[in-house]
């Protein structure tokens, strides 16, 4: 059997990854019973691969994946208990050990906010130093979300190949931070503090008029901070904002919670449902 090329085999890799997502993808709105808008299902998707291109030999080098790390039994100012835990993938090669937090943001507010992603990092360097008593020579923050203009040039490869690339490798994700584990407890009683304001209720979400003002990346604040936001459909000015703004950015919410899959999905969780049904009956 003749060996493949480099062409070939990268087309194979890029054939698996779409696979394997579209796969996990049916899998997760099945289970969940929730879909994505298909621009938004399409982002994500080039978010895999284009990581996979520019980090290939990242990824290929990671020896340790999704490693959990927990820093438990913290108290807060008013003596709340509460854990601290976060998840990072981990590289040793030729002696060096370096630690990889993987962010949804892009690589320009990373750098705008500097400190804030580097206090974090800091503890979990702590967790890895201290607590894991392990060697860690470097942190760095990986910033998965792509600039236009790789989109862009991605719709015209097979037009212009040469921009593509040219654009995938003026893409640099990988942010480094120094780490200085000395103020942890700083951080610690801070994120105390958040945790007393939330178990308070001492909290309110920004104002309409603050969620469209334009930050970095000709960005509104809704779209860079409000979409990473789990409960922001509940949240009244999210919902004023959705109602007056005319973003690109956000997702066709109608389509959103409609999509409940396809009639055989629809029966398929109704069947598991009543089998669920059936056997707490008879238990």
């Amino acid at each position: 059997m003749p060996k493949k090329t480099p062409e070939e085999r990268q087309q194979s890799i890029e054939e698996f990854l779409i696979k394997r997502f579209d796969e996990n993808f049916e899998r997760i709105k099945f289970e969940s019973g929730h879909g994505l808008a298909p621009e938004i299902k399409e982002a994500a998707k080039r978010q895999v691969l284009f990581y996979w291109l520019r980090l290939k030999e990242v990824a290929e080098s990671i020896t340790d994946t999704e490693v959990r790390l927990n820093l438990a039994g913290q108290l807060t100012p008013k003596k709340r208990k509460f854990n601290i835990e976060g998840i990072v993938d981990i590289v040793r090669e030729k002696g060096r050990t370096v630690m990889y937090d993987l962010k949804t943001h892009d690589p320009e507010y990373i750098k705008k906010n500097e400190s804030e992603y580097e206090r974090q990092l800091n503890v979990y360097a702590h967790i890895w130093l201290k607590l894991r008593q392990q060697e860690l020579d470097e942190t760095a923050v990986i910033a998965t979300r792509f600039p236009d203009s790789l989109n862009a040039a991605w719709n015209r490869r097979k037009q212009d190949p040469n921009r593509f690339e040219e654009e995938l490798q003026n893409w640099n994700p990988i942010i480094e931070f120094r780490f200085n584990t000395k103020h942890v407890e700083d951080v610690v009683r801070e994120f105390g503090q958040v945790v007393d304001a939330i178990e308070d209720g001492a909290y309110s979400p920004p104002p309409v008029k603050r969620l469209k003002i334009v930050e970095v990346g000709k960005q509104t604040f809704a779209t860079r901070v409000c979409r990473n936001c789990d409960v922001r459909f509940s949240c009244g000015p999210y919902r004023d904002y959705i109602k007056t703004s005319r973003s690109r950015d956000l997702p066709r919410f109608r389509e959103i919670f409609e999509d409940a899959g396809s009639q055989e999905d629809r029966d398929l969780r109704m069947d598991a449902g009543l089998v669920a049904i059936g056997t707490e009956e008879v238990g």
